[in-house]
């Protein structure tokens, strides 16, 4: 029997994001994706070293444990450390001087800010014995609209578009052009997965508007039932600032949502096609074993 085609956003999206939404359609249906030039599952590649930012929340570091062991479940024979920028132990440096051989560096971060443009490569180039590569953001991805999107339902959000209701989505903040222009992506991407509820960027530091700025935007355009969804890993400071700021419904951190771990393992693969040469429609494209 014939697989139904997936359904696509409504917004219209460009040649780069129809091929992604396409491949996070598909990777829900299919059970398992080789990609072409790969080593068969038997055999380990390089090791993801995942990098998630540190937080003094105790819930943080369980969170983010209990999302790489879903990815580790995807994956199963391919290694998975774990590093974070601060606050938390293990710290990234260490955890690289630990490794040899290849390594792709996954950062559990949703722009192009500091960190991943700057203190990630530094990282790698504090540990001169391993072959190594940064993956991309986690977003702007479909596949991160996916994890919202779920988050948002498991708040309560109602699944059906209504002229009163819209989204703030709260992210961390940079003083980077392009990690503001990534949230804002995923915020257009969000809201085509919403039915084209409004969605409007928000940020707990370093970037405007705020989350009660935002929440007083949508307010003032006539919607009442205003939730936020935060794209944060996991608990923390920012993450709960943002949740302390919504009017009503406030989403959890994505933490292990299935969407997300196979956002990480899509961007592993994108970085290892990257590495291979393969043409950018390819690396777009690329699917992860679901």
């Amino acid at each position: 029997m014939t697989a139904p085609i997936p359904h696509l956003p409504s917004a219209p999206l460009g040649t780069g994001d129809l091929a992604a939404e396409i491949t996070a359609q598909l990777s829900t249906q299919l059970c398992r994706v080789r990609l072409r030039g790969f080593p068969p599952p038997e055999t380990p590649g390089p090791t993801l070293v995942a990098v998630a930012h540190g937080s003094r929340d105790p819930r943080a570091l369980p969170t983010v444990r209990a999302l790489l062991d879903r990815v580790r479940a995807l994956r199963p024979g391919l290694a998975v450390r774990l590093g974070h920028i601060e606050l938390n132990r293990p710290l990234l440096a260490d955890t690289l001087a630990e490794l040899r051989g290849e390594a792709v560096l996954v950062p559990l971060l949703f722009g192009h800010g500091h960190h991943v443009t700057h203190d990630l490569p530094a990282a790698l180039a504090g540990a001169p014995q391993l072959a190594g590569r940064v993956a991309a953001p986690l977003g702007p991805h479909p596949l991160l609209a996916e994890a919202l999107h779920g988050r948002l339902l498991e708040a309560g959000f109602p699944g059906a578009p209504s002229p009163r209701t819209a989204v703030v989505l709260a992210a961390a903040g940079s003083r980077a052009p392009r990690s503001a222009r990534d949230t804002e992506r995923t915020a257009q991407l969000l809201s085509a997965r919403l039915g084209g509820t409004p969605v409007l960027p928000a940020y707990a530091s370093a970037a405007a508007p705020t989350v009660a700025e935002a929440v007083r935007t949508l307010t003032a355009r006539g919607h009442d039932r205003i939730a936020v969804a935060g794209c944060f890993t996991a608990p923390g400071r920012f993450a709960t600032q943002c949740a302390d700021a919504a009017p009503g419904t406030a989403a959890a951190p994505l933490g292990d949502h299935p969407a997300l771990a196979r956002l990480v393992l899509h961007r592993y693969d994108q970085a290892l096609l990257a590495r291979t040469g393969s043409d950018p429609a390819s690396v777009r494209a690329a699917t992860v074993a679901v």
